[in-house]
């Protein structure tokens, strides 16, 4: 392998611990440089943001779906034993639970019960990730697939939230039709529709591209100092490190694939005519506004939509 990977798996609780630690690579293809570091208060704030979505997805679980998966289990698990009454006791309670979930938002689709972090960041050069890339090409072009797919998996730089849900259309009936089946003596039957629903979950993931999140924070930096209209000579150097850092970072983005040419050409397009406003003192134009938004967008297009 040409560069060395990071990668964690991990639940919600353990997220702030380990995302501190994360290296990243330099621009120059040189040196290695920790963008993580304590001391860089834009790592901070990129830290602060992630830890934030990682809340609002912990907010999403539904506990009383949670508990639904868990007596639906329960309720399998006596079918087998052939206690009836234990399972329709387990059943009852899951439906209870669903109705719950829906009686407080009536038109939710999936209930999140679960969740899983995966961590995945490099500690290489740029130059190593393009050698990686052509590497990846010329296996593709001799059929060698596999060995291809190893190169490429490593070619990240992200938080993977993966999170399970119970799909509301459909889950609820198929426990009041295991009821009904084992009301019937057919426990055979109930316990293959049990199956079926607990294989019904529902996976989304929500990606965050850290390098974008780290672009952003520096952006934002930066564009507090640009607003200031009587800068230092200290605060004019801060400015320009801020706005190389940004820069850094969506080279980076752009080597791992995080969109495609045409967005980072209007990416560079957009942070050019920052760098020349900025120069001669405070920004005339909503140029920050603009590439901001215009990378949220892009951040957001790596999640799955449903």
């Amino acid at each position: 392998m040409l560069f060395r990977t990071l990668s964690l798996k991990m639940n919600l609780a353990m997220l702030s611990v380990a995302l501190l630690s994360l290296p990243l690579c330099a621009a120059d293809g040189k040196s290695i440089i920790k963008p993580n570091d304590p001391a860089n208060s834009a790592a901070q704030a990129a830290q602060a943001k992630v830890d934030k979505i990682i809340s609002e997805k912990q907010k999403q679980i539904i506990h009383e779906a949670a508990d639904a998966i868990a007596n639906t289990k329960k309720a399998l698990a006596a079918l087998e034993q052939d206690k009836q009454q234990k399972a329709l006791s387990a059943l009852e309670k899951a439906i209870g639970e669903l109705e719950v979930a829906l009686a407080r938002d009536p038109d939710l689709a999936l209930a999140a019960i679960d969740a899983q972090i995966t961590i995945h960041d490099l500690y290489s050069t740029l130059e190593q990730i393009e050698q990686a890339r052509k590497q990846a090409e010329d296996y593709l072009e001799d059929n060698k697939i596999q060995n291809a797919r190893d190169i490429l998996g490593g070619l990240a730089s992200e938080v993977n939230i993966s999170v399970v849900n119970i799909p509301l259309a459909i889950y609820p009936k198929a426990i009041r039709d295991a009821i009904s089946l084992v009301d019937a003596g057919n426990t055979k039957k109930a316990k293959a529709v049990l199956r079926v629903a607990l294989n019904s979950l529902v996976e989304t993931r929500h990606i965050i591209p850290l390098p974008i999140i780290r672009a952003e924070e520096n952006l934002d930096k930066a564009e507090a100092l640009a607003e200031k209209k009587d800068r230092t000579e200290v605060e004019d150097i801060s400015l320009t490190h801020f706005l190389d850092q940004a820069r850094l970072q969506l080279t980076i983005a752009e080597a791992l694939g995080y969109g495609s040419k045409d967005d980072y050409r209007m990416l560079y397009k957009h942070l050019d005519g920052i760098i020349e406003e900025t120069e001669g003192g405070m920004p005339k134009s909503d140029l920050f506004n603009e590439i901001r938004n215009f990378l949220t967008d892009l951040a957001g297009s790596f999640t799955d939509k449903k």
